[in-house]
């Protein structure tokens, strides 16, 4: 049943993702030679702010599609696309004004993606809204970025055209474009760290699960509820050995019920796979739904309730992050085997 779950619009928004996280690395190759290029001492700065924050967006990246669970490689016409902008960046048929102009249309697309991909979020389910919520940050700082640009760009072009310098109102009317923008925005571009820690990790786990199960209440269509099962039994396997090779071993000397929390994962696993053979259609196949959600938020207010407080008192701000990154390489790893089994 779960090697049918990846329907065309899952599939679709996951190639999206893929798309993004390549173009990525390519902005951040593009805001490196530009840094080394000029010789501008503000244009540089402004640069190096915009790599700062594609370095930080790019760990946004791998959370959303680790938090998404539908692995995908970027399209191949992206591919082409990507090598044929680097080698122009790399070469020195374009002038600095020419190859920041190719890069502001490169960061035009990468907003509109993200854009896209948080519309077509909306239609899907709310499970892939809930996974993606950080993306919407990357999609606002995008947009500041290309105001920018903007500015960079006319800067550039006139020193390129006339030998001479432009009228420096331009930052000023750049920073109240972004100021503007950002008050539209609101508190979605606030972003006070870079990275998550592991409560945070996990409770977007844990709240995304708990949406798939809601959707899956609400609906009598058998295809529906295929769709949403194979989530779950995606995201809650990868969700387990990820904290049974990463969480539970640290906090196991602190937590004297771990051990609790492996049988329970274990009881789950094994109804996950006793489910999987069960056509959605059956009579009683949303009963055993539902007993698996009561089984998997016993756990999850266990975890929420008992394991995290002993995280707090027992691991720094810093080792929470890094739990964080090795719980997400983790949960990567089996969504990639997953992935691999199905092709």
């Amino acid at each position: 049943m779960v090697s049918t779950i990846d329907d065309t619009k899952r599939t679709a928004i996951g190639m999206k993702l893929a798309d993004m996280k390549a173009l990525q690395e390519l902005l951040i190759s593009n805001e490196q030679k530009f840094i080394n290029e000029c010789g501008d001492a503000e244009i540089c700065d402004r640069i190096r702010d915009m790599l700062e924050d594609d370095r930080k967006n790019m760990g946004v990246l791998d959370t959303v599609i680790v938090q998404y669970g539908v692995k995908s490689e970027p399209k191949q016409t992206v591919t082409k696309m990507i090598a044929e902008a680097q080698k122009l960046m790399e070469g020195s048929e374009l002038t600095l004004f020419e190859k920041v102009s190719q890069h502001e249309l490169l960061k035009h697309k990468q907003t509109m993606t993200g854009l896209l991909v948080h519309k077509c979020a909306q239609v899907v389910g709310a499970d892939v809204e809930a996974a993606i919520t950080p993306l919407n940050t990357v999609n606002f700082e995008n947009r500041a970025h290309q105001e920018q640009l903007k500015g960079i760009l006319e800067i550039l072009g006139t020193r390129e055209l006339t030998g001479k310098d432009p009228d420096q109102g331009i930052w000023a009317r750049v920073q109240d474009a972004v100021a503007a923008f950002t008050g539209v925005a609101g508190s979605v571009v606030s972003r006070t760290k870079e990275d998550m820690n592991i409560q945070e990790i996990i409770r977007m786990d844990h709240t995304k699960v708990n949406t798939l199960f809601a959707q899956i209440q609400g609906t009598d269509d058998p295809q529906k509820i295929q769709e949403y099962f194979g989530q779950i039994y995606k995201d809650l396997s990868a969700h387990s050995e990820a904290e049974e090779e990463v969480v539970y071993p640290a906090v196991s000397a602190y937590y004297a019920k771990t051990d609790d929390l492996y049988r329970e994962q274990a009881e789950m696993k094994q109804m996950l796979e006793q489910m999987k053979s069960i056509s959605p259609s059956s009579p009683n196949f949303k009963e055993q739904v539902k007993q698996l959600m009561d089984a998997v938020m016993h756990h999850v207010r266990q975890e929420e309730s008992e394991m995290f407080a002993k995280i707090n008192d027992n691991f720094s701000e810093q080792q929470q992050e890094q739990m964080a990154t090795a719980f997400k390489t983790a949960k990567s790893k089996v969504q990639d085997k997953m992935a691999a089994s199905t092709k």
